[in-house]
């Protein structure tokens, strides 16, 4: 039996995303023939092609031609204005972007080899700013990343000109979201499925079918992490049925995991055939052996299929199966990158900042060292999923033994673990055991900012390799981090995060703002904090989200506890997440936003740090109620205990 695994379009650019390597190892270890492929870098590539530029261009001049010039999107009028140098030079930046040409850095940098379409205006905005921002960037020797910097705003305006004038679906990492996101039915995908596929679509039936022709599989496996998956996943799982209506379509992930738990709608699978929850290689492994005919069908775990009631009638029924455990983290092996385009992945620079680059730039082995979260208490949190709640760690060696086995298959020393957050205790043996064992690897993750990260057991990870770390500030608000049971104050965090910048680690700070009862001094506040925090070299990258209350999450499930109520809700037959609702504090978060964003922005630039808080908002706010030193004496008064 061969099992096929794809990623749909679209998740990052420069690595896979992990769930087909881990399955693909698990399988392997346990006798079953797997083989993955990544359609998502795939398609991409396809389109940045000279001849897929001329088609684009095709599209672009039939859906604007009613348009006057000056009527046109910019990105369009420059990409048609200037498309022989877009043809000249797109395929010579996609293999600059994936490390096959570094010559051709000395001519994108001299500004005249790439056309510059709108995605160049933040260079001209910063420069307004505070002078020549490439040259304080990357100086005179740095002449590799100022030209991936300069090659990833040309990738971003070509992928514009797809999005906005060929196929509306089409976002880099974000492909067709708004069809799926906390979407109570079907009937938006659905509808546009029946329809004449898009351009993009074209493309990536094309890839499926030579995949079906060259593995030859028994099962195809998809892997759907974000609602920006689900509608590459039903493409490929619709061209999979056309071609061979029998072959069984299996589903699952992240998204799955959390927006699909209350599916009702028949209608998706008339594209797969089963949709497993959860943590996916017990799951997965039951309904191969039940392909096998080892088990029975009401032994499926955590899977959903289309029964029929006893009047005959389709219905979706989940078979839940308690009785069979999940596979503990020491048992599921390594993960294995076999059938992946390694060489082919582009290394990109999409802003000025040393830290928020490296989601995007570089080639990273994924590696999780423990399943769940240690802490699974903060209330915005989906702490009442198994990705959450099922904590399960595997042990320093079985990890040092794995990061050895990646090292040796891809021949790759970065690693990014992608756990919810790596537990300390567990962390910090395994630095150790890094170091006994002369494993030379650079390494980055997720915390929590706790104070178990002293001075000195910081200095212990960067030793191990630690380049940087990411964790939540959120509120930057002692009162809403103790609402929120996050189990850490501001003045902590920001001796943590001095810790690790101290140690040479870079730091990353989610943020968040909209959090209920939370007033108008308060994010005003946060934004102060967040300000001094940088300045004073805590953390070098932070980025806000807006809070979202979600079905499966304490505030989600017993908002009455925050103070706030939620609205009626829609009938739910397909996805489920956002849950809306109503805060009594009346603040006006969406003005305050696009503030924080711009003030952040700057700061991650190095700049405006000095503007007074109402620099930032266009209307005036509450002025900010925080010391101007708080941040500086905490830090100066850091003592942390040592005791291991």
């Amino acid at each position: 039996m061969t099992v096929l695994l794809m990623t749909p379009p679209m998740t990052q650019l420069n690595t896979p995303y992990p769930a087909t390597a881990y399955l693909t190892g698990f399988l392997r270890s346990r006798g079953y023939e797997a083989v993955q492929r990544d359609p998502a870098i795939e398609l991409f590539l396809e389109m940045m092609t000279a001849p897929a530029l001329e088609v684009i261009r095709q599209h672009v001049e039939e859906n604007f031609e009613q348009f006057e010039d000056d009527e046109l999107p910019d990105v369009i009028f420059n990409f048609l204005a200037e498309f022989d140098r877009y043809h000249l030079t797109v395929e010579p930046v996609i293999r600059f972007l994936q490390g096959k040409d570094p010559s051709l850095a000395m001519r994108i940098n001299s500004r005249r080899f790439l056309p510059e379409g709108p995605a160049f205006d933040a260079i001209a905005q910063m420069e307004a700013v505070s002078g020549d921002v490439l040259q304080a960037a990357f100086g005179n020797l740095g002449v590799q990343d100022k030209a991936k910097y300069l090659a990833t705003l040309f990738i971003n305006d070509l992928s514009n000109v797809i999005t906005q004038g060929v196929d509306p679906y089409f976002e880099v990492s974000r492909y067709g979201e708004r069809l799926a996101a906390a979407n109570p039915t079907f009937d938006d995908l659905y509808h546009t499925l029946m329809d004449e596929p898009s351009f993009s679509s074209d493309i990536l039936e094309q890839l499926v079918e030579h995949y079906l022709q060259e593995t030859q599989p028994s099962v195809v496996a998809l892997t759907v992490p974000f609602p920006g998956n689900m509608l590459g996943a039903l493409r490929i799982a619709q061209t999979c049925k056309a071609i061979n209506p029998d072959l069984p379509i299996v589903m699952g992930g992240g998204f799955v995991n959390t927006e699909l738990r209350a599916l009702k709608d028949p209608r998706v699978f008339e594209f797969v055939d089963f949709i497993c929850l959860d943590d996916g290689e017990r799951p997965l492994i039951t309904l191969l052996e039940y392909f096998e005919g080892k088990r029975e069908i009401d032994e499926l775990v955590r899977t959903y299929f289309l029964a029929e009631d006893e009047n005959g009638q389709p219905y979706v029924h989940l078979n839940q199966n308690t009785e069979l455990h999940d596979i503990p983290q020491s048992e599921v092996g390594a993960p294995i990158y076999d059938g992946l385009p390694l060489t082919e992945y582009l290394s990109l620079c999409e802003m000025l900042n040393p830290m928020h680059r490296i989601w995007s730039d570089g080639r990273w082995n994924k590696l999780t060292i423990a399943h769940g979260c240690y802490w699974r208490k903060c209330s915005f949190c989906d702490v009442s999923l198994d990705y959450i709640d099922r904590f399960d760690t595997a042990g320093a060696d079985i990890l040092v033994d794995r990061i050895e086995a990646l090292i040796a298959e891809t021949g790759q020393t970065g690693f990014h673990f992608v756990d919810e957050a790596l537990p300390p205790k567990a962390l910090f043996a395994f630095a150790k055991r890094l170091i006994e064992r002369n494993v030379v690897i650079s390494w980055w993750g997720n915390i929590r900012f706790e104070r178990t990260f002293s001075p000195a057991r910081c200095q212990l990870l960067a030793d191990s390799g630690c380049i940087a770390v990411s964790g939540g500030l959120e509120v930057a608000s002692d009162r809403l981090l103790k609402l929120m049971k996050k189990g850490v104050s501001v003045e902590r965090v920001a001796q943590v995060t001095k810790a690790f910048s101290d140690a040479g680690i870079l730091v990353h700070a989610y943020l968040m703002y909209g959090f209920p009862t939370q007033t108008e001094q308060e994010t005003v506040d946060a934004l102060e904090m967040v300000r001094q925090l940088m300045q004073q070299g805590c953390f070098q990258s932070a980025y806000w989200h807006r809070f979202v209350a979600t079905a499966h999450s304490p505030i989600g499930m017993n908002p009455e506890e925050f103070g706030i109520t939620l609205d009626p809700r829609p009938e739910v037959f397909f996805a489920e997440n956002d849950v809306d609702f109503t805060d009594p504090t009346g603040t006006d978060h969406d003005m305050l936003g696009e503030g924080l964003r711009k003030a952040l922005y700057n700061y991650m630039h190095g700049i405006g740090f000095d503007q007074p808080m109402s620099f930032w908002f266009d209307q005036p706010v509450t002025r900010t109620t925080m010391k101007k030193d708080m941040i500086s004496k905490a830090i100066s008064h850091f003592i942390l205990s040592q005791e291991e």
